[in-house]
């Protein structure tokens, strides 16, 4: 089940985002819900079933040699600001500078990621499939994976720009996919299946 808090918007505006922002902060989220920021609402979904935890818990591994120096990898819930684009998100997993995040704010900032993994939901997909395909290729997110729960796949999305990722590969689960710079290294979607 997905909630959905709005507030009327023409066209995004700093003023509102930060409005959303400190109504996030401020607001109690029911146990078992994460919430995110996004075309003008919050929108709180339900917590991830227990068998995806396997596979934030496989890729965290297969990616912990691998990272940037500075960088770390977790599935720790976070909230990562792109004001420019008004939107708040709290993926599933994250790689991101260990310096750039360590501040007194729940708020953290978008710029310091260099990858993003999310595993979609029946709920929330479309919202990972396309708008936060959008926002973190257009943010400069290096890589952002895309564990596509419903399909069994996985998308590898890489060479952000101002429109957006320029490249992208998606396999069902069960080879090992290639990952580029800043990690350069394989990642195995054997057992990722439920």
């Amino acid at each position: 089940m997905t909630m959905v808090i709005e507030r009327p918007m023409s066209i995004p505006s700093p003023a509102l985002f930060e409005e959303l922002c400190q109504t996030l902060e401020e607001m109690e989220v029911p146990e078992g819900y994460r919430a995110e920021i996004t075309g003008g609402k919050i929108i709180m979904s339900s917590w991830s079933q227990g068998y995806y935890l396997d596979i934030m818990e496989s890729l965290a591994d297969q990616l912990r040699p691998h990272l940037p120096a500075g960088h770390r990898v977790s599935v720790a819930p976070c909230l990562y600001i792109f004001p420019e684009m008004s939107r708040a998100f709290g993926p599933d997993l994250h790689v991101a500078d260990v310096q750039a995040t360590r501040i007194r704010s729940p708020r953290l900032p978008g710029h310091a990621l260099s990858l993003v993994a999310e595993l979609t939901s029946a709920s929330t997909a479309d919202v990972d499939r396309y708008d936060k395909v959008e926002c973190y290729g257009v943010a400069g997110v290096p890589v952002y994976l895309l564990v596509d729960m419903q399909k069994g796949s996985l998308t590898v999305y890489t060479a952000p720009s101002a429109q957006g990722y320029q490249q992208q590969n998606t396999v069902l689960f069960g080879p090992t996919v290639a990952l580029p710079a800043p990690f350069d290294c394989a990642i195995d979607t054997a057992g990722w299946e439920k």
